[in-house]
This record gives structure tokens, sequence and C-alpha cells, in this order.
């Protein structure tokens, strides 16, 4: 049920929705209304109405991760995500998973480098139920050595079939580890196992007494509630909840300047087809200027999302060199994040021929920039994308939490598609020249054992 997620690769929404000072802000323009205020221990609130139906969303969102692990003990936070689970004094374990289950409800949870997440999703009756658990063990978890123990062998276990059985995503693991030289993004969400294999009872608690209170949480509700009735029902669930701790900011070691491109090769008799991929740094939607990150949206739009990218149709369509080739990048973070690009080549195709390839792309867009039509066609699908989102409560509610627990302002959200609007032709250019550097860079090779570097020539 519980599983470890990477960085956000969530897109800002594109909602519409003004701020007013105090407590609350509400729509002026397209996009559901929105209100926001903040309890008397702190506790931030956020209510999106949708009245299609009578569910609601309910999330918890904390401003903690992997990220924020103390060094050595990788993997803490999503370990106790998962003892999260095991009850409190009021509530014993499995009490408020098989109410959840009773009721007809779904749950979950996640975790990031940046936040960790809680959610249930049922009818709007039950939501003060939801409340009441989700208050309690926000500050009232019990821990054994009896429930700790073998909950750190599920977890292993999630490693073995989440990355070790994974080619793909050990390459990635190896990959960030080698993209970052200093800042803690480099290790995995999940932890390293020999870590993993440390951790302790008092390690899952001194971590849960530091980070878990209401002062650094986040309650989005969204679906078919008014805004009244959740500030009531907030008040006599989570505002019972005292604070426990007074969190510090969170200023993590950041990035040297990067002088050399680094490459990862992972040989393995599981591979069928070899693929390559490259992550550059990049800045967030947090770490950023002012206008850069909307630029680097707009450019992974071009460079590789979708049938009519440039990736895609030079090296799928027009050359026929690869099967699949394409871009992403990872916006919502709270520091400097990652701007990746990957191709799978066809049978018979070799890996350096899809590198110098794809080379020659970014080449080009960093050297003569994009054309107009490019970019208001991109800007407009992102627009679009945004909006058909807002059909799913559930992404709504994941968009404000990401954002909101990287550090962005609901203002800030309000106004992305305006900002969006702003990004020039120029501004693509100069996001491509500071971002598409090899010296920032690390390239992955998957390969099967009888290849190695020398023969991807």
């Amino acid at each position: 049920m519980r599983h470890a997620m990477k960085r956000a690769a969530i897109a800002l929404a594109a909602l519409s929705f003004s701020v007013l000072a105090g407590s609350s802000a509400h729509t002026t323009g397209w996009g559901p209304e929105v209100t926001s205020f903040t309890l008397g221990n702190g506790l931030e609130v956020v209510v999106i109405p949708d009245r299609r139906t009578p569910v609601v969303t309910h999330m918890v969102w904390y401003r903690v991760g992997a990220a924020d692990e103390t060094p050595g003990k990788s993997g803490l936070a999503h370990f106790l995500e998962h003892l999260l689970f095991k009850g409190t004094k009021k509530n014993p374990q499995g009490l408020f998973s098989q109410t959840v289950a009773t009721i007809g409800g779904s749950e979950n949870a996640f975790t990031s480098s940046d936040y960790t997440g809680y959610f249930q999703r049922t009818t709007r009756d039950r939501l003060k139920l939801m409340m009441e658990f989700e208050s309690d063990r926000m500050t009232g978890l019990v821990l054994t050595d009896d429930v700790v123990k073998p909950e750190l062998q599920v977890v292993l276990e999630e490693r073995n079939s989440r990355v070790e059985n994974n080619v793909n995503a050990r390459l990635a693991e190896q990959m960030e580890a080698a993209l970052y030289l200093n800042h803690p993004y480099g290790r995995p969400v999940i932890g390293w196992r020999h870590e993993i294999e440390g951790l302790t009872r008092e390690d899952a608690l001194e971590f849960y007494k530091r980070f878990y209170t209401p002062n650094n949480a986040i309650l989005i509700v969204a679906g078919d509630v008014t805004p009244d009735e959740v500030k009531k029902l907030a008040e006599e669930t989570y505002g019972r909840v005292p604070r426990v701790a007074e969190v510090k900011p969170r200023h993590r070691p950041q990035e040297p300047k990067q002088d050399a491109p680094r490459t990862v090769t992972l040989a393995d008799p599981r591979v069928t087809q070899p693929s390559l991929s490259r992550y550059y740094l990049a800045a967030s939607y947090t770490s950023g200027r002012p206008g850069e990150a909307e630029a680097i949206d707009v450019l992974t739009h071009i460079l590789g999302r979708g049938a009519n990218s440039r990736l895609y149709q030079k090296l799928v369509v027009d050359s026929g060199i690869a099967v699949s080739a394409g871009a992403s990048y990872y916006g919502t973070a709270l520091d400097t994040t990652r701007l990746g690009v990957y191709a799978t080549p066809k049978p018979g195709t070799s890996l350096a021929q899809v590198e110098e390839a794809i080379d020659a792309v970014i080449a080009e867009i960093v050297e003569k920039g994009i054309t107009q039509e490019e970019l208001e066609r991109s800007r407009n699908r992102l627009i679009a994308d945004a909006v058909y989102a807002q059909d799913s409560q559930s992404s709504l509610a994941r968009w404000y939490g990401a954002s909101l627990s990287t550090g962005l302002t609901i203002e800030q959200i309000r106004s992305w598609p305006a900002r969006l609007n702003a990004v020039t032709v120029d501004d693509v250019k100069k996001a491509a020249r500071d971002v598409l550097d090899k010296r920032r860079s690390v390239t992955g090779y998957l390969i099967k054992p009888s290849g190695s570097r020398d023969d991807r020539s």
C-alpha cells in the first residue's frame, strides 16, 4: 500500500484564484474556488470544492522528506511513513485502515525527497472521521520493537521489488547519485540498503518528534464540501493537536560548480533493449529566478514531450533510429532539480548513434533557439493539460500539496498561467544555454552484460 515517490513529477496547476489577507482565497477567474486558512496551532488548511459527486479527498502533507534525513540514515522518512500505520493509544494498529475499507473508501501514503503525504478518499459524511484518525496519529504514534522490526523487513523487500529487480530504477538511482555531488537529492528516497538495515525504533521516534507537528503540515480537502464546513471540522479535530516542535528552516547543502560530465553504465542480463538517459541540473520553481522555471517547462515540452517534440521527430520519425525519445522536467522541488532526456534505439542501432543524434538536437536548440510557433503551441498545450487535469479531484489536491510543501505560495500557483504566457523565445534560448550544459550532467547507459562502454561505438 505505502510507496516511495521520486521528487514530484507533478506540473503546477493552471488555477486562477486571488488571495485575501488573513485567512482565505477565492476565485476571480476560471478554475475552482479555493479557500485557505491557518489554525491556531500553525496547521495550514486548503479547501478545494468539487460538488459533482458526494466524495472528498482528504490529504495531509508534511514538509519533510528524504532530503531532510540525518546523513547515514537514508530511508528514514519513508520508513516512518510505513510506521505511521502502526496505530496510536486511541486507535490501535489496523483500525484506521480497517475503517477506511469498511466504509468503501481508499487510502495510501507517499514519500518524496521534499515531502511526505497521507490521504483518504471517501464519502463526504465520513470526512470528520478521517480527520479524527489522521489528527490522532499526527503526534500520537505508539511504536514498539515488535512492530518496528518486522516493518523494516517490509521496507527492505520493497526495495528489492522496486529497485533491485528493476533495471531502469537501478540505473536512475545510480545516475541521481552521480548528478548530485553534494546535495541530499543524490540519495534514494527509499534509502540505501545498508543504511535501511541499521534503522531503529529510536531513529524513527526522533524523526517523528522533530517533524510531525501541525505547524509543519498542510491539510488539503478537495471535494463536496464548503470552506465553513471544513474549518469547523478542522478546528474540532486538528485544532486540538498541540505543537510538539518548532521546525527550523530547511537549509540543505547545495551543489558546487560542476565542471565535468559524468557517465554511468549498468549492464544486466535482464535488459532486453539498451537505452540511454541523461540528467541535467536545472532550477526548480522554488529555487529559480523569476520566470526561469517557466522557460525550462516550455523548453522541455518543445524538446521532448509528445510526438511533435524535437527529439521524437528527429530520432523516431525522421531518422528512424529510435523507438522512443523524450524529455521530462521535475519542476516542483525545493532545491535545484533536474531536466532529463532519454531514447531507446531500434534494434541494430547503437547507443553511440542515438547519443550523437540527441546531442545534435540539443546543440541546435542551444545555438538557434526555438520558433515563435513552437513557443505558442507549447504554452497552449501546457495550460490545456492543466485545465483538463482539473477534472481529477485527487490531482487538484496533489498539485496544491506538492507546490505548497516545496515552498510555493497560493499566489504563485494562481499566477502560473500568466507567467507561462510571459515566456519569450529569448527566455527559452537562455534556458537551453544555461541548463543543457553537459558539464552539469550525467549520462546513463543501460546495456546487456555482453556489452561494454567501448561496445557503444
